[in-house]
């Protein structure tokens, strides 16, 4: 026979804190309180299994519930000595939520339910506290009406405004026990005008109308944008918790309160927490009272302090983590009514967590896992100062994590100006591309109109540790008359705005940011001992290395990323986007010469001249890494990507025309003779990456020199360089074949004519199902594999990622037809299925076969604890996003230790 109903209460308890997911969190945790002795008020927990029943059979419960509910509820009468709908010793008994996983404030709550007119009586009689009896009543009412019969909270707020108005007086405190009585009858009346029924005075009636409510509230809109914001399971559902009531607003020897066993803000080892006298919980919550800070418990009631210090530090070596902890005071009698794992902020939870371990409370592992990667976002980003103002006038995606505050710029070349003449830029676009890319890098932030997580913007701007915020729909903006208008709001080019890229935030004017001290002792302009957040920050990640497989390298294309990644953690760069070194100020119309010579001199011409650029790039990539690995993509986006856009060209040859300016109409025409000619209805599908290596080879024979002759001079400077080059989109092993006949040629080449031996390897980046599935094939040409899963993802899903995010996958994920992002997230069951069969086909061809990951997903830590389960070898990610891939790493090998 099924069990729906579990009872504690001190000494006499059907669970314990291993039963979550049963009990949820908050039953789990009571009935561990009372296991360890500690007072309890006696109660029961109806399991998740009943809230699960009741959404799949038509909110009906199972046979038998309703049975072992009053079975428990006459336990509860039995400890506490008063019984349930008693007119001379009435049981109050609260209905509380409670899932498996904290869900703090998103479901209901309902107080001091079995009060009517004539229990209310018999509590008068045995509290001789009138005042009390009333003010509890008031509050059940309004609870009730709120919660139960859906009144609003409002209406209830307004009898009790008028009623303190009437009286003078300020707080709820300074009204007598006929006031409460008055307000009451309001109450009532109220719910009558609005439900068109009397208030329910049958306890039993009162009970199941609270306990269906508290189950409703799994399914409001709130818990609902919870569960989404933190990946919670919508088929969890919710515990429920009937408790008997104990009061803090009996007088002045009550109280109620909630603390930290450690400071949840600062990690800092103090009691942080508040409570306040002749009270119940929610008015510590309210904000109508003052709380104190519960030092001052010390002052006021010195007994119950020392034993609630008492209860803190046995409950946090019990549990070894921070508990935060609710208490009641019922007339000097001290009740625990709640703990759980305190939520903390990601400075607190590094040096909690390090602190345990120095203490003795935990080993190194389990401080690794107390810290969720993706907290480490908050102490790694720029940040606006919290005591500045700030008016939001929009809000997008928090595409890159930052604050960022700047003049308005709407082309890349303004953004480049203003930086030339040291001042901040705010790049804004409809959507960037990799024209762009100058401009953002010396952007302080990016906020486009268009696009979603994985749009050009964001991809970069993570790469960069820039601030961005992408798909603002509310921006309406206009290129022609250089402004941004937000509903009312016009903002021209060189005003000032703010973008907080951790929220998504756009602000009007210039809201200061302070720096991360951990970025600052990474650039060098703190030193590490002086930096208290950055010894904890280090130790920690220094113990996710002894634990983690998995090898992280950095998405780097200069040596100053390449610098900043090494200075993070980064074993190496997993990808070097070499498109992105072409689009510079001086070399673009080198590029651009080359894409529209006539013949192969001139275009030799042009490519001879972008030689000793791309050796120079490289040389700084590789010296910044030296001794470790650096694989360089060749070239790939199709070659249209590196000329103005066709309508532009349109209006300088209709302005050159109109001009009369011949010489500069031919040059524009022949520009745009090439870009119609290069013009591609599916350039994804198209003439790029490896296609253009093979019909194109001057190109990556250029850049295969360059690399080359790179790693020869650096290593007769007494250096060690380890490049790996990686050729793009191939499909099928003959396209490598080719491209790796000549590479080998001029790696060959120059290292005999530098009379040097380079350590280097030739691989490919599988990114086509078609090489992920003749992988076997292509591993007897490829010394590695560097799995591209932004584009695996858009050619396995046969999704546009520019478009989806904006036109249907709110709607796909609102539906459930897919539950996240998969170029967010990796898809592990269709994209993850193919990296799967390409690594073991891979392998069986080569068992030493290097394989690694450089698309988004190799930062994000699902996506990372995959990669270690299908044995890669290494993820690369953006610098910033590196001590976050070094923590998911050792997430992965300590959840996964099989």
């Amino acid at each position: 026979m099924s069990k729906f109903v579990y009872f504690f209460g001190k000494g006499k308890t059907d669970g314990n804190k291993d039963m979550r997911d049963t009990l949820g969190g908050k039953g789990a945790n009571l009935a561990e309180l009372a296991n360890l002795e500690i007072d309890v008020p006696p109660g029961f927990t109806i399991s998740t299994d009943v809230c699960r029943y009741y959404y799949k059979n038509n909110k009906s419960y199972p046979d038998g519930m309703k049975a072992e509910v009053e079975e428990n509820l006459h336990k509860v009468e039995d400890v506490m000595g008063s019984k349930f709908g008693s007119s001379d010793n009435p049981l109050l008994i609260s209905v509380r939520s409670g899932a498996a996983v904290s869900m703090p404030g998103m479901m209901d709550t309902v107080l001091n339910i079995g009060l009517n007119d004539s229990t209310v009586t018999g509590l008068v009689k045995k509290t001789n506290n009138e005042r009390f009896v009333y003010d509890c009543y008031r509050r059940f009412v309004q609870m009730y009406g709120n919660v139960v019969l859906k009144v609003s909270h409002d209406e209830f707020e307004k009898i009790l405004e008028e009623k303190k108005k009437e009286r003078g007086a300020k707080l709820d405190t300074e009204l007598s026990g006929d006031d409460m009585k008055e307000i009451v009858a309001r109450y009532k009346r109220k719910v009558k005008e609005f439900t068109n029924k009397d208030f329910p005075d049958e306890p039993e009636e009162q009970l199941w109308g609270a306990i269906s409510a508290v189950f409703e509230s799994w399914d409001t809109e709130r818990a609902i944008s919870y569960r989404k914001l933190h990946k919670i399971p919508d088929d969890l559902g919710t515990a429920l918790n009937v408790q008997a009531m104990v009061f803090g607003n009996t007088g002045e020897s009550s109280a109620t309160g909630v603390a930290f066993t450690r400071n949840a803000a600062t990690g800092e080892k103090q009691r942080y927490g508040e409570y306040l006298v002749n009270a119940q919980g929610e008015d510590v919550v309210a904000g109508i009272r003052t709380p104190h800070p519960i030092k001052d418990l010390e002052r006021d009631m010195p007994d119950i302090y020392r034993q609630l210090v008492s209860i803190f530090d046995n409950v946090e070596r019990h549990y070894k983590d921070v508990q935060d902890m609710e208490f009641t005071i019922e007339n000097g009698k001290l009740w625990m009514l709640q703990t759980r794992t305190g939520k903390r902020t990601a400075q607190a939870a590094i040096k909690i967590a390090v602190d345990m371990v120095e203490e003795g409370l935990i080993d190194k592992a389990t401080a690794v896992s107390r810290v969720d990667p993706t907290q480490l976002d908050q102490i790694l980003h720029k940040m606006f100062d919290p005591k500045a103002k700030k008016e939001v006038i929009a809000s997008g995606l928090n595409a890159s994590p930052g604050a960022a505050a700047g003049k308005v710029v709407f082309t890349s070349n303004d953004a480049i100006a203003l930086h030339e003449r040291g001042e901040p830029a705010v790049l804004v676009r409809i959507e960037t591309s990799p024209d762009d890319v100058a401009g953002m890098a010396v952007s302080e932030g990016i906020l486009t109109a268009r696009g979603g997580m994985t749009s050009h913007a964001a991809v970069v701007a993570r790469g960069m540790g820039k601030c961005c915020v992408a798909g603002c729909g509310a921006l309406d903006i206009d290129y022609g008359k250089e402004e941004l208008r937000v509903g009312p709001r016009t903002i021209k080019k060189g005003e000032f705005l703010s973008l907080n890229g951790t929220t998504g935030e756009v602000m009007l004017g210039r809201v200061e940011t302070i720096d991360s001290e951990i970025t600052r002792v990474v650039k060098g302009k703190i030193k590490p001992d002086e930096s208290e957040i950055y010894q904890y920050y280090s130790k920690l990640l220094s113990w996710a290395d002894e634990i983690r497989k998995l090898g992280v390298r950095t998405n780097a294309d200069t040596f100053h990323d390449a610098k900043l990644a090494r200075d993070f953690g980064a074993e190496g760069i997993g990808l070097a986007r070499t498109e992105h070194m072409f689009f510079g100020e001086e070399r673009l119309p080198v590029v651009q010469k080359m894409i529209l010579a006539k013949d192969e001199k001139e275009r030799q011409e042009a490519i001879d001249k972008l030689l000793p650029m791309q050796r120079e790039d490289f040389k700084g990539i590789l010296l910044a890494m030296d001794g470790l690995p650096v694989i360089i993509r060749l070239l790939d986006p199709p070659l249209h990507e590196f000329l103005p856009k066709y309508e532009e060209l349109l209006v300088e040859f209709a302005e050159a025309r109109r001009q009369d300016d011949s010489a500069k109409a031919e040059r524009i025409d022949g520009m745009l003779t090439s870009v119609r000619r290069l013009k591609e209805f599916n350039p994804m599908l198209g003439h790029r990456g490896c296609r253009l290596g093979v019909t194109f080879p001057a190109i990556y024979k250029m850049q295969v020199q360059a690399i080359a002759e790179a790693s020869c001079e650096l290593k007769l400077e007494g250096h060690n360089p380890k490049p790996e080059i990686m050729v793009p989109l191939v499909g099928h092993v003959n396209e490598l074949k080719v491209i790796k006949e000549y590479s080998l040629e001029v790696m060959n080449k120059v290292m005999e004519e530098k009379g040097v031996k380079l350590d280097f390897m030739i691989g490919t980046m599988i990114e086509l199902p078609r090489a992920a599935i003749t992988a076997d094939e292509i591993a007897s040409e490829a010394e590695f594999f560097s799995y591209g899963t932004n584009d695996l993802t858009q050619m396995t899903f046969g999704f546009s990622r520019d478009d989806i995010e904006e036109k249907f996958l709110p709607v796909y994920i609102d539906k459930k037809i897919l539950p996240v992002n998969p170029f967010a997230i990796l898809d592990r069951n269709g994209v993850g299925k193919l990296v799967e069969i390409g690594i073991k086909k891979g392998r069986e061809t080569k068992h030493n076969l290097e394989v690694g990951i450089c698309g988004e997903h190799g930062g994000e830590p699902s996506s990372v604890e995959f990669c270690h389960i299908v044995n890669m070898d290494y993820v690369s990610c953006s610098p910033y996003r590196v001590p976050i891939a070094r923590l998911s790493a050792a997430h992965a090998a300590l959840h996964n230790k099989k």
